[in-house]
């Protein structure tokens, strides 16, 4: 077993040296601003805490950025961006190891912001926010005008001043900050509000937006590149004008805008026209229509009163059908007289036709027709009653000598119960029953005998069984 080692170094615990190596390393840097590149960012954790190491060519540092201080960057940490970041250095007893607390987080210069801001506009352009089809005609000549931008600024004054010279109309401000961490978010929730107004409501609904702001650094014009305003402008029903900046300054919005202006001043001037040049241009225009209208006019009479000396008088238009009719009323006499000559033939002729003996002869020529007629009718009807008084009696001997008189007329008889059917079976007949004998001549009542006290009869034909009754005639 080997030998204790003696020192006089005191025992302290993991812990008491955890903490001892956290106070040096606070009370030795304090805060620092170190820079490097971002990696290992994949978005906040759902504490809302964001995790990620800060790293260059030769070593790497882990950081982390709190909650409360997250939601307060200017810049939100990206992937592979170099930033500048201003916080304190600690340790995290947990795994042995130092790291950055980063209350304050900015971009290594203007060419990462740069960098930054051509992949974002290339991302939102393949989704095409930036396409011209999507662009909105701007009104003419728009009834409210809304603008979204500082409210104490030189901007709106600018903006006021130059509508009211152009074409008074009304202006519905929404006031935003237009620099800072909450820009963006300011700035499209007034895009997405003027839009949510109710057409024909209470407060009236802008014919057109102006989003505008003050020239600046890319820092300070840096919230009209956010996505969040990128994606309201893009989404806006109403045509936006985007005047941010100056105009050699471009943000996003003024890609997914309808239209954009280098100033706020342009952007006033594009949304409206000028009153007093609409004015004489109305005028010019009504002149114009006047002046069109009388040379119209003008030439139209022009044209007549050519037609006219190129038409013949009115003598002359007259004077073949004036000779026409001349000719037409001498001649109309003589073929009047001639018609009535020809009237009167004709009547002549007709009354020659109508002399009394010649109506007597038609009278007595058509009174021997009509007897002839009559004598063929009255022919045709005895004959014919003749036929059908034969064909009656053949039919009636026919019927006679089917029927049951004709054949009671031959000598048979009839044998009828009381009821007055017939008995058509001598079994139906009971002895003593009372009959009704019909013959052709009449009816003889009979009673049934059961054949006891005198011998039967044989009749003529085949036997009659034993025990049938016979009928009693003198019964």
């Amino acid at each position: 077993m080997p030998e204790p080692v003696l020192s006089n170094a005191p025992e302290i615990s993991v812990t008491e040296l955890s903490q001892a190596l956290r106070r040096t390393v606070e009370d030795t840097f304090g805060y620092v601003r170190v820079r490097g590149e971002v990696s290992g960012y994949r978005g906040p954790h759902s504490s809302g805490h964001a995790y990620f190491c800060l790293k260059d060519e030769g070593a790497r540092i882990d950081a982390v950025v709190w909650r409360t201080s997250f939601s307060k960057l200017k810049f939100k940490p990206e992937e592979g961006m170099e930033v500048i970041a201003t916080g304190r250095l600690t340790t995290y007893p947990g795994k042995s190891t130092y790291q950055i607390v980063i209350d304050v987080l900015e971009p290594a210069g203007v060419g990462a912001l740069l960098a930054q801001l051509e992949e974002r506009r290339k991302r939102l352009a393949a989704e095409g926010l930036f396409d011209e089809a999507r662009k909105r005609p701007l009104p003419y000549l728009p009834e409210v005008i809304g603008v979204v931008t500082s409210p104490t600024g030189a901007v709106i004054r600018d903006i006021l001043h130059r509508l009211a010279e152009r074409f008074p109309r009304r202006v519905l401000v929404w006031p935003v900050r237009v620099q800072g961490d909450t820009a963006a978010a300011e700035v499209a929730a007034a895009v997405r509000g003027f839009n949510a107004l109710p057409a024909g409501g209470k407060i009236p609904r802008p014919d057109v937006l102006i989003v505008a702001r003050g020239g600046g650094s890319l820092e300070d014009l840096w919230g009209f590149n956010e996505e969040i305003v990128v994606r309201a402008a893009a989404e806006s029903a109403i045509p936006l004008i985007s005047a941010v900046g100056h105009e050699t300054d471009t943000t996003l919005i003024d890609f997914a805008s309808d239209r954009r202006a280098p100033t706020p001043t342009a952007a006033a001037e594009i949304a409206a026209p000028v009153r007093a040049e609409l004015i004489a241009a109305t005028e010019d225009r009504g002149a114009r229509l006047r002046s069109a209208l009388a040379r119209g006019l003008d030439l139209r009479r022009r044209e007549l009163r050519a037609a006219a000396r190129a038409l013949p008088s009115l003598d002359a238009l007259t004077q073949v059908p004036r000779q026409r009719l001349d000719h037409a009323a001498a001649r109309l006499g003589p073929a009047l007289a001639a018609n009535a000559g020809r009237h009167r033939a004709r009547l002549a002729a007709a009354a020659a036709r109508l002399s009394p003996a010649a109506l007597t002869g038609r009278v007595a020529l058509c009174g021997e027709r009509v007897a002839a007629l009559h004598g063929r009718l009255a022919r045709a009807e005895r004959a014919l009653t003749e036929r059908r008084r034969d064909r009656l009696e053949a039919v009636w001997k026919l019927a006679r000598s089917l029927s049951h008189e004709g054949v009671l007329e031959r000598g048979y008889a009839l044998a009828l119960g009381a009821d007055g059917h017939v008995l058509s079976r001598a079994a139906s007949v009971a002895p003593g029953q009372a009959l009704t004998l019909k013959f052709s001549d009449g009816e003889v009542a009979a009673t049934a005998d059961g054949g006891e006290d005198r011998p039967a009869r044989k009749p003529a034909g085949r036997p009659r069984p034993s025990g049938t009754p016979q009928a009693d005639l003198f019964g």
